[in-house]
């Protein structure tokens, strides 16, 4: 069992999460639950999917994101003719040699945008499978490691579903969060307009060193998980199946298929970030609620019944915390 952080500890790490959320909040304007998902799930070491309209802002907030942490960024357009190669690398003939040599994609950066990715075949898709979990990519027999840390931000219009493919159920389980970016106000726009010159968000500097980096990684394993709060977790994720004997009515009625174990290790894993974020060195129950649903809502398989009665995952959800206690009586 990894030392309990002191308080001292908990304090730098909180003013570098701090930091990091104010460059992040210069980016994307009062959009303050979307940066604070995304830096939570980068201090979880998890990949994130955006889904929202086009024009909102993810793909200047995922390369403030990398100049902040000073992380090498490369975005890639998801179309229907990218081939799994495109971005994962491949085998070329060196001009000089003559022999054949391994020419990385832009998965061997550090922070990855897959922007539109169900734009994209399913066999492309299926091809950040590997990276996302193993963070390595094999190419024609050869195992190649991804550069650490690693992350992939993609985004997905939920709208444009025309000539799109959906995400396998195998491929959203592989991604910590699913975040909605919603519209902005009249007042954002109106701020964007007048603070900015065409729209362009400031210049960012890196706000943390790759040292205080691996630091707050080494931070957020170390806050300390109650075994109470990680029953609580266990359970929430129990009850998401509709096959479970405590399984929750919503559940029941409008879910044919629940969270697996590695939804227990991301919901765990995200509020032990989100505690230090919030100066604690200790999980409670507030942060498993309020994650609970950015967690789950890309892992339910939701059933017929609910497409008929317009029901959402974030719902079902609501529901779950409702029916199941945080102390089990």
């Amino acid at each position: 069992m990894a030392e309990v952080l002191s308080p001292s500890e908990v304090q730098v790490a909180g003013e570098a999460i701090a930091t990091l959320r104010a460059g992040l909040s210069k980016v994307l304007l009062d959009q303050g639950v979307v940066v604070d998902r995304v830096l939570t799930a980068v201090l979880a070491r998890g990949h994130v999917l955006l889904e929202g309209l086009p024009g909102l802002g993810k793909t200047e907030l995922c390369k403030g994101l990398a100049k902040l942490l000073g992380l090498p960024f490369k975005r890639v357009q998801f179309t229907p003719d990218l081939l799994p190669g495109d971005i994962t690398g491949t085998y070329v003939i060196d001009g000089d040699t003559r022999a054949f040599v391994f020419r990385p994609g832009p998965l061997f950066a550090s922070i990855v945008l897959a922007d539109e990715i169900n734009r994209s075949s399913p066999k492309t898709q299926s091809a950040l499978l590997e990276a996302m979990q193993e963070r390595s990519v094999t190419v024609l027999g050869t195992t190649h490691p991804l550069p650490t840390p690693f992350f992939v931000l993609a985004t997905q219009n939920p709208i444009e579903l025309e000539g799109t493919y959906p995400l396998p159920e195998a491929q959203l389980d592989r991604f910590l969060f699913r975040v909605l970016v919603p519209q902005v106000g009249a007042k954002t726009l109106a701020a964007i307009l007048t603070q900015r010159v065409r729209g362009a968000p400031p210049a960012l500097e890196p706000a943390v060193t790759p040292a205080s980096l691996d630091g707050l990684f080494a931070a957020v394993d170390r806050v300390h998980l109650p075994q109470a709060v990680a029953d609580y977790v266990g359970r929430l994720v129990e009850a998401s199946h509709p096959t479970a004997p405590a399984a929750a009515p919503a559940v029941r009625r409008f879910v044919k298929y629940g969270g697996s174990p590695r939804a227990a290790l991301a919901l765990a894993a995200a509020s032990r970030a989100l505690a230090l974020s919030k100066g604690k060195p200790n999980v409670g129950f507030d942060e498993v609620r309020e994650l609970a649903g950015t967690v789950l809502n890309h892992r339910l398989v939701l059933s017929y019944e609910a497409s008929l009665e317009k029901v959402s995952a974030t719902e079902v959800v609501e529901g779950l915390l409702a029916h199941v206690p945080e102390v089990d009586r």
